[in-house]
C-alpha cells in the first residue's frame, strides 16, 4: 500500500469507523400503542419534508402524520417543500413558530454533510435547529448492473474487473456530494481505482441506467433497490452499513470483504425551529416515539428498508455532532471541493 492510500484510509477510518450510532428503537410503550399525548392536542401540526410525494421520506412523514393526528394534533398534515436538495424546507421550518405546531423531517445530509460540501448554507445547522428524535436509519448499499461480468459477485470480482475495463469502469449515485457518492469515492481510493462518477437526480434514474447497462455500478440507500432485486438484472456486492441489514442477511457488509474502513448508515430526523424550549421538545418527543412504535409505521418502514430508531433529544444531538466531524475528515481526506 502506497503513501497516499494509507494516508486516506487512516482519515477515511478515523471518520467513518464501526462506531456509529447503534440502530437501537426507543421505544414509549409496549409496541402498537399510541402515544400518550401531554397537554391539549396540537390544533394544526405541519411536518415539512424537502421532497416530493411519494418518496420514501414522504412516505415517512405521512404514516407519522397519520399516527399523531386525533391524539398529539387534531390535524397533522405533511408540507413537501421541493427544492435545494431539502434546503427549502429547513428554512421553511427555521423561521415558523417555535411552539411545537412544525416539525422538519430531514435526512442527515442536511446537517452534517451539508455543513462540508456548501460553502455557504442558508441556515446554520446548530443554531437553527432544535433536535427532537431519530426516526430510522437505513443501509447504502453498491450494486452492479448487466454491463458487469455476470462472474462480479463481491467487491474484489469487482475491483479486478475494474482494473481490467478501465473505459467501462465508473458508478452512479442519487447526488454529487452525497453519502453514497462518497462511499464510491472511497471504494476507489481503497481499491486504486480508475471509477468515474455518474451524478443522478435521485436513485430511480440511477437504477433505471444500472437495469438498462448505461452505467456499471450505482450506490443508494437499499430501499430504492430492494423492489428490483428479484425481477431486474441488478446484483448487491455490498452494504456498508457496521453490520448486515435484515432486509438481505445474505449480502455482507464492506467490513467483511476487508474494506474494514468504509462504514457508513444513513437516517432521517425530526428537528423543530431552533427556539423551541426544552418542554415543547419533551412534548414532541414523547410523542414521535410513540408514533414511531405504531404498528403501521413499523410495518411502513420495513417495506422501504428503514429501521425504527426513535432516541432522546440529546442522543440525536451527540449523533449529528459525531456524524458532522466524521463526514467533514472524509470529505477533507477525498479533497472534494465545496460548491
Amino acid at each position: 500500500m502506497d503513501t497516499t492510500r494509507r494516508q486516506f484510509l487512516g482519515h477515511a477510518g478515523a471518520a467513518l469507523g464501526a462506531a456509529w450510532f447503534a440502530r437501537g428503537v426507543a421505544r414509549a410503550g409496549p409496541p402498537g400503542d399510541k402515544p400518550v399525548p401531554i397537554g391539549p392536542p396540537i390544533e394544526t401540526l405541519r411536518i415539512v419534508i424537502g421532497f416530493a410525494a411519494g418518496g420514501s421520506g414522504d412516505l415517512l412523514a405521512r404514516s407519522v402524520a397519520e399516527s399523531l393526528h386525533g391524539t398529539h394534533a387534531r390535524t397533522a398534515l405533511v408540507d413537501n417543500r421541493i427544492g435545494a436538495g431539502g434546503q427549502l424546507a429547513l428554512l421553511s421550518m427555521k423561521t415558523a413558530p417555535a411552539d411545537g405546531s412544525t416539525l422538519l423531517l430531514t435526512p442527515s445530509s442536511m446537517l452534517t454533510l451539508f455543513p462540508h460540501t456548501y460553502r455557504q448554507l442558508p441556515y446554520d445547522p446548530l443554531r437553527d435547529v432544535a433536535p427532537v428524535s431519530l426516526a430510522c436509519t437505513f443501509d447504502l448499499a453498491f450494486a452492479v448492473g448487466p454491463q458487469v461480468d455476470a462472474s462480479v459477485q463481491t467487491l474484489a470480482d469487482f475491483i479486478a474487473w475494474a482494473r481490467a475495463h478501465p473505459e467501462l469502469a465508473n458508478f452512479g449515485s442519487p447526488a454529487t456530494g452525497s453519502s453514497t457518492h462518497f462511499v464510491g469515492e472511497m471504494l476507489a481510493r481503497a481499491g486504486n481505482l480508475p471509477l468515474r462518477h455518474v451524478p443522478y437526480r435521485g436513485s430511480r434514474p440511477a437504477i433505471v441506467d444500472l437495469m438498462g447497462g448505461q452505467v456499471a455500478a450505482v450506490c443508494t440507500p437499499l430501499g430504492d433497490m430492494l423492489p428490483h432485486l428479484q425481477a431486474g438484472p441488478i446484483r448487491l456486492l455490498g452494504v456498508c452499513g457496521s453490520r448486515r441489514s435484515r432486509f438481505v442477511p445474505e449480502v455482507p457488509t464492506f467490513v467483511e470483504q476487508g474494506l474494514k474502513d468504509i462504514v457508513a448508515d444513513g437516517w432521517y430526523a425530526f428537528y423543530l425551529p431552533g427556539g423551541a424550549g426544552p418542554q415543547v421538545v419533551q412534548r414532541a418527543n414523547a410523542a414521535l416515539r410513540g408514533a414511531l412504535d405504531d404498528a403501521q409505521v413499523v410495518a411502513m418502514l420495513a417495506r422501504m428498508g428503514f429501521d425504527p430508531a426513535g432516541s432522546s433529544a440529546a442522543e440525536l444531538a451527540a449523533l449529528q455532532r459525531r456524524d458532522t466531524e466524521r463526514w467533514g475528515a472524509v470529505v477533507k481526506a477525498l479533497g472534494f471541493a465545496a460548491v
